[in-house]
């Protein structure tokens, strides 16, 4: 593991902190605006443990950002060039899921973000992780569905799907070979 991985959730703990005093809000408040239990909260802020995805889209949703926006707020340097060996990469514990933060920071208001997806893993992700933001999923390899609200896309290497209005949705990866995707997010906002 490169230094990057290593320390990126002590960065994320520190920048949910951040975000939560930032409105003032107490762990409390924050645990009942993400349906999150207090102590979860306040075990990942202080870097003792490793958030979720799903978990992550419930803070960020109750802050109202997307979960790429409070990622890239934690792990982003200064720089027009990002290196693949700077680029920040996160994985998820409970699904191991594999993301890496492709776009340097700019004020360009478009996030790329590499995701890989281990065969089998079903990662749920609440409406709120996608507020003010539109979304395209390019899958670069493997196979992928993607699942929003009562609608199900199959997807295949090469195919581009643009995500809808904000809604409750799951990625999945039914086969049994991981699947490697592309998210490219536009800002609507200065988020």
């Amino acid at each position: 593991m490169n230094t990057i991985e290593d320390n990126i959730n002590q960065r994320i703990g520190v920048r949910i902190r951040l975000e939560r005093e930032s409105r003032g809000w107490s762990l409390s408040d924050l645990a009942e605006r993400a349906g999150v239990s207090r102590a979860m909260i306040h075990k990942i802020e202080r870097g003792e443990s490793s958030p979720t995805a799903m978990l992550l889209g419930r803070l960020s949703g109750a802050f109202g950002i997307s979960m790429s926006t409070l990622i890239a707020r934690a792990e982003m340097q200064e720089g027009k060039l990002l290196r693949l060996a700077d680029q920040p990469v996160w994985h998820d514990p409970q699904s191991h899921y594999l993301r890496r933060h492709v776009s340097p920071r700019s004020d360009l208001p478009i996030d790329l973000v590499q995701i890989e997806l281990p065969a089998g893993s079903d990662i749920p992700m609440p409406a709120s992780s996608y507020a003010l933001a539109r979304q395209l999923i390019w899958l670069q390899r493997g196979e992928l569905v993607f699942v929003e609200g009562e609608t199900r896309h199959a997807m295949q290497a090469g195919d581009c799907l643009e995500l809808g209005p904000p809604n409750d949705c799951r990625f999945v990866n039914e086969s049994s070979e991981s699947c490697t995707y592309l998210i490219v997010r536009l800002n609507h906002s200065g988020n």
